[in-house]
């Protein structure tokens, strides 16, 4: 091969390798250290899979249950005239020598007002709310979430369970629907409707937290529901509802160090306010059962002096005598462990039960006496402040 040719192969090769280059950089510029990054965009799958069958579907709204309940729940207005008293030193007569007798002039008299919520529980204007929302008022407001308004009158009042019951009379006023199952289980939904802080009426979204919480001071018969939806001041009477809408709770009170919500809020279940609620309007007041004892939660020190090894229970630490308890053969130094089929987990919420039984009520009432197993039948009589 002579110079020539070997000049043409070589331009030839390094044409095909000029084009080859081209070629690869425009097709893999990432072999070539471009520095941009490569990107794969996944696209979205076309078809979604459908959910197992029976599956609930994702609840992304509760308007509907709000639209349900919202309506029957109002605005409570209340407003009392207090006096303010002559300072003492006004009637100093040193100073009433030198200032005169006009100085200070009569007592004062002021009008204070306060805020709340209530619920309307049925068409005839019956609303529920909590005691201290209205005690002491010389006059209730309450309204609508459509804009009517009407003064209302106390029905009666229940100090042991903080509830109220009012009337007012309007025509075609909504209600709310009343949860009858009594079957609350921790995290349910729970909605808070009420008044917070006298802004409007407002809502608010958490779950069910606890239920049957007791030894809160807060009232003499505790049963309450424990929520994290937002419940602040002037919230108190409204409602706590379920995801269909339904009158769960009375909205009571919160556990707070700033005043406002920190995500501890409690109500009165629905069927304990719905029962003092009936009773209200068909006798005037509550009865509750009673059996004449004084019981004490069953401590581990207890049962061990017992020689009992489960410490559930209530010892029976008095016994009134004459009373339903003393009658039916209960004694002190009982220790109770079941009543009326149902363990004793603690002194109060037993009492409490025994309450809610009312007057007139069998209770079985099941334990141990000297070591030895105890079954009495007591009646319930009527607690003597209820007479």
């Amino acid at each position: 091969m002579n110079i020539r040719d070997t000049v043409s192969f070589f331009l030839q090769a390094a044409t095909v390798g000029i084009v080859a280059a081209f070629l690869i950089l425009l097709l893999k510029p990432e072999w070539f250290g471009s520095g941009q990054p490569v990107i794969e965009v996944q696209e979205a799958p076309q078809h979604v899979a459908a959910p197992a069958p029976g599956t609930p579907p994702l609840v992304t709204s509760y308007a509907d249950a709000v639209q349900r309940a919202a309506p029957a729940v109002v605005n409570v207005y209340t407003s009392k005239v207090i006096t303010r008293e002559r300072h003492p030193l006004l009637d100093d007569p040193l100073f009433r020598y030198f200032f005169g007798d006009q100085v200070g002039g009569a007592p004062m008299k002021q009008t204070q007002t306060s805020l709340g919520s209530g619920v309307i529980v049925s068409p005839q204007g019956y609303v529920l709310t909590n005691n201290h929302v209205i005690v002491g008022a010389d006059e209730i407001q309450v309204l609508l979430q459509d804009g009517r308004s009407a003064e209302a009158e106390v029905v009666g009042v229940d100090k042991d369970t903080d509830l109220a019951v009012l009337r007012i009379k309007l025509g075609k006023l909504p209600s709310i629907a009343i949860d009858s199952k009594n079957d609350l289980r921790v995290g349910d939904v729970a909605l808070a409707i009420g008044n917070p802080y006298g802004v409007g009426q407002t809502v608010t979204l958490g779950i069910i937290s606890a239920t049957g919480r007791t030894h809160l001071g807060i009232n003499r018969y505790e049963d309450f529901v424990q929520t994290d939806a937002a419940i602040n001041p002037g919230n108190s009477g409204g409602a706590l509802i379920n995801a269909y809408g339904e009158l769960i709770g009375i909205n009571t009170a919160i556990y707070s160090r700033s005043g406002g919500s920190q995500g501890i809020g409690f109500a009165i279940p629905a069927h304990l306010a719905a029962n003092v609620m009936t009773q209200i309007i068909e006798s005037g007041h509550v009865e509750r059962g009673w059996l004449g004892i004084e019981a004490q939660d069953l401590t581990p020190q207890l049962a061990e002096s017992f020689g009992l090894k489960d410490i559930h229970g209530m010892l029976i630490a008095g016994v009134l005598r004459g009373g339903p308890a003393d009658q039916a053969g209960i004694e002190p130094g009982d220790v109770v462990d079941r009543l009326d089929d149902r363990d004793v987990d603690s002194a109060r919420a037993a009492m409490s039960r025994i309450a809610q039984a009312g007057p007139g009520v069998k209770l079985k009432l099941e334990g141990i006496r000297d070591g030895k197993r105890l079954v009495i039948t007591a009646t319930t009589g009527r607690r003597p402040e209820d007479r």
